[in-house]
């Protein structure tokens, strides 16, 4: 490896160091807790570093809910391509979301569970070429798929997706933040949640 392509790694991963610093700080500490010279102390740089990287805090956070939103749509994307059932894959789908939370729980709690910070454009993260709403549109198109097979029937595919969310977030948000409560069965309780919603479409 040569010397111009060994420093873009270190550079990937110290941009991703910054990321993983500071998604964890704004979850325990709060948005407004948190100053770069925090996140800076946190991975021992100088706050002149990560201006080298992101623009303010405010860009810092932005870019934290844009890679989390691109890796989930990465991860849902590859299950759409899959063949097989279109229950059994849109199932996979809301399977991987879960895991996905469960595997990354700062990033998904500063994306999915902080309240948006005020200043924020709220409306462009609900614009149709949005990272959030590329990952939405996951839930859209499993519905259409299960509708067009005659496997659901579903009279307002929005509501339905919308409410397929509300359910897996919600488990996920709560084995996240109550990962000491006597469940039974974490994997029971998931799998039981996904076949209980998707069970909620079907004729």
């Amino acid at each position: 490896m040569g010397v111009k392509e060994r420093r873009a790694r270190q550079k990937k991963y110290l941009r991703q160091e910054i990321l993983d610093a500071a998604s964890e700080l704004f979850v325990r500490h709060g948005y407004e807790n948190v100053s770069m010279r925090r996140i800076a102390d946190k991975i021992e740089y100088s706050p002149t570093t990560i201006y080298i990287y992101f623009k303010d805090k405010a860009d810092l956070l932005e870019q934290v809910c844009k890679e989390t939103f691109a890796r989930l749509v990465e991860k849902l994307s590859k299950i759409l391509e899959q063949p097989g059932e279109p229950i059994e894959r849109l199932k996979r789908g809301l399977l991987a979301y879960i895991e996905f939370g469960l595997e990354n729980p700062h990033p998904y709690r500063a994306t999915f569970m902080m309240p948006i910070p005020e200043g924020f454009d709220h409306e462009k993260y609900h614009e149709a070429d949005s990272p959030g709403m590329q990952a939405f549109s996951f839930l859209t198109q499993g519905i259409n798929d299960c509708v067009q097979a005659g496997k659901v029937k579903v009279e307002n595919v929005e509501l339905a997706a919308q409410t397929l969310w509300a359910g897996i977030h919600g488990i996920t948000s709560l084995l996240i933040t109550h990962h000491t409560f006597p469940w039974a069965g974490r994997e029971k309780v998931i799998h039981s949640t996904v076949d209980t919603l998707v069970a909620g479409l079907e004729p």
